[in-house]
């Protein structure tokens, strides 16, 4: 009731400044007009004017005003004082057959004068008015409401997400049942001591579900949801940020038991030990919140969920246990945690009978929970688009390839040149990718251009999950990269830019087994740069001298000329089965794995031996 009674009194002030100032504004506008409308003149020159015929009417007031207009003129009205009594200025207008008004007449006009300058103005202002009132709680209408939080609030059971809609986060998952368990049956933890965690840090890469688990929370729990960004926090009034965390903890504490999450808690909790300033609105905004944290008492049933991709900016005040007590990591899911996904989100679609989700997981290591719903959904586009009635194995296969590199440019046609040389330089890749020690499987080749650049793409699928990457792999990974260049080179004698992304990528990879990896003897294990975003493959830190970083790239040299030297090599070995297999891609545009293994398989190849037998030099590295 306090707060209706202040909210009440808020709009009245708010309306009585807004009704001082618009009476101001008409007063002043209404005064402007009647000055440019009316022009005091002598009686003298009045009845000059009457005796030339001039006058077309003239109204008298019984204070001697007369007002009177020229004929033509229909803009500004003339004044004067009579001199004369009425009687006698009456007598010389009807000898001049001037029409005249009487004093009821002129009163009835003034009348309509004061209702249209004033009544009508009076009207307008009461319709805005109606409207300030209505939205004074709302946006821009509210001048008072900078510091009232504006968190969604789902009631029970409205997020209408469970832990069954969330898939490929096991661990997760079951780390946040416990906190459903509590907000259930906190007697249970009561009684022997336990505390209810007061928060949990939900962390990981973009698009892995952070939201989802947390709406799952609030759905499991069948508790209300108050969800905001943490960038609504902070605004452009200095201490509006604070006043939204106190409005927003005062709201979840009245309707406790709840969850609050808070998206992207990066944006108001970054450390402070990197700001420059000490009283700027984010960090006011985290010390509230870091207060609002410390007061409330958790047995209520009050969790706060936060999610972030940054947690290595986080303020450590943040993080310390009473605060959010335990971060879960939402990892991206491995093979069986994207074929879960897919199954998910398949069950939204109508699918055909011939589609195989497991060649999908196989196929999208590295995918996040939201590049597989995209493909399911970009699937189920391309049916409508086919006119089928059920989504098709071809049209997620499809669907995979527009993800990686676009939909097919169809307005591009290459010259019979270039399409030579982006087939060989394709085959190079697969037959590489293929016939390495430790290689993956040719899926798919194709030399159709693409929307995202790329003139021809290969696909290879690994065998298996990979967590632990060997050196041995990482130099075969750099090998097959260069096998586009160097087959170019072999079977044409020619380079072009094509393999630009290839070369970025093999020095990105040179570059860490140096740095990061400790795979070389020269800097054996020493950490020369360490990730800036974990999760977000940020730029890397540097940790070395100038002179230093002269001899990394020294390094990352020596492996790529190495590796591109190994691959001219495998491809001279192999020539001619390079040649057969590039014209058959020539003829076909893009050809599966199973034709790539037929031609691969009709003749004798050279298989390279591994790596570390190559060179003394590689056969000490493995020691």
């Amino acid at each position: 009731m306090a707060d209706d009674n202040e909210m009440r009194n808020k709009k009245i002030k708010v309306g009585i400044i807004y009704f001082a100032i618009i009476m101001v504004v008409l007063l002043l506008v209404n005064y402007g007009m009647n000055s440019l409308k009316n022009k005091e003149v002598k009686y003298s020159e009045f009845k000059q004017m009457i005796r030339d015929g001039e006058v077309a009417e003239v109204q008298l007031s019984a204070g001697g005003i007369v007002s009177f207009k020229k004929i033509g003129d229909n803009v500004i009205e003339y004044n004067t004082v009579a001199t004369e009594d009425l009687t006698t200025i009456t007598a010389f207008l009807e000898e001049n057959k001037v029409k005249v008004y009487d004093g009821y007449i002129q009163q009835n006009s003034l009348l309509l004068t004061i209702l249209l300058q004033f009544g009508i103005p009076l009207v307008f202002l009461g319709v805005i008015w109606y409207f300030i009132s209505k939205n004074m709680s709302r946006g821009m209408g509210d001048a008072m409401s900078f510091g009232k939080n504006n968190a969604k609030i789902y009631a029970e059971n409205e997020t209408g997400i469970k832990f069954a809609d969330v898939a490929g986060v096991d661990e997760a998952k079951e780390s946040l049942e416990e906190i459903v368990d509590l907000l259930h049956n906190p007697q249970k933890y009561v009684a022997i001591g336990a505390k209810m965690p007061k928060g949990a840090l939900l962390v990981g890469p973009p698009g892995t579900g952070k939201t989802m688990l947390a709406k799952a929370v609030a759905g499991e729990a069948h508790v209300p949801f108050f969800s905001m960004s943490g960038s609504e926090f902070v605004q452009m009034f200095v201490g509006m940020g604070a006043a939204r965390v106190r409005d927003l903890f005062k709201q979840a504490q009245e309707k406790a038991p709840c969850i609050i999450f808070i998206d992207e808690i990066d944006a108001i909790g970054r450390s402070r030990e990197t700001s420059f300033t000490t009283n700027d609105e984010r960090e006011q905004t985290l010390n509230q919140l870091l207060t609002e944290m410390d007061g409330f008492d958790s047995s209520k049933g009050v969790v706060i969920l936060g999610a972030t991709n940054r947690p290595e900016i986080l303020d450590p005040a943040l993080l310390r246990p009473g605060r959010f007590d335990r971060q879960v990591i939402v990892e991206i899911p491995d093979y069986l945690g994207r074929k879960a996904i897919l199954e998910v989100h398949a069950k939204k679609v109508k699918m055909s009978s011939n589609v195989d989700l497991d060649a999908i997981a196989k196929s999208t290591p590295g995918a996040s929970g939201a590049d597989l719903a995209n493909i399911i959904n970009e699937g189920a586009l391309l049916a409508v688009r086919k006119g089928r009635s059920a989504v098709e194995q071809w049209d997620l296969e499809e669907a995979l390839d527009v993800v990686i590199a676009g939909k097919v440019k169809k307005d591009r046609v290459l010259s019979p040149a270039e399409k030579r040389s982006v087939a060989y330089h394709e085959v190079g890749h697969a037959f590489l990718g293929h016939v390495l020690p430790y290689a993956d499987e040719v899926h798919k080749i194709t030399i159709i251009p693409r929307t995202k650049g790329a003139l021809g793409f290969t696909t290879l699928l690994p065998g298996e999950e990979k967590y632990l990457i060997t050196r041995e792999e990482m130099e075969d990974d750099i090998c097959s990269l260069l096998g586009g260049r160097a087959a170019e080179e072999v079977m044409l004698g020619q380079v072009s830019t094509g393999a630009s992304s290839d070369i970025e990528r093999a020095t990105e990879t040179a570059r860490r087994m140096v740095t990061v990896y400790g795979m070389t003897e020269r800097f054996n294990m020493v950490g020369l740069e360490s990730p800036s975003h974990s999760y977000l493959d940020g730029t890397p830190i540097k940790r070395c001298s100038p002179e230093t970083e002269k001899d990394i790239d020294d390094e990352i040299l020596s492996i790529i000329t190495k590796q591109h030297e190994r691959a001219i090599k495998i491809l001279l070995e192999n020539r001619e089965k390079v040649n057969e297999i590039a014209q058959y891609l020539l003829e076909k545009e893009t050809i599966t794995g199973e034709e790539f293994m037929t031609i691969y398989n009709s003749s004798s190849v050279t298989t390279p031996a591994i790596t570390q037998n190559e060179t003394p030099e590689n056969e000490s590295e493995a020691e």
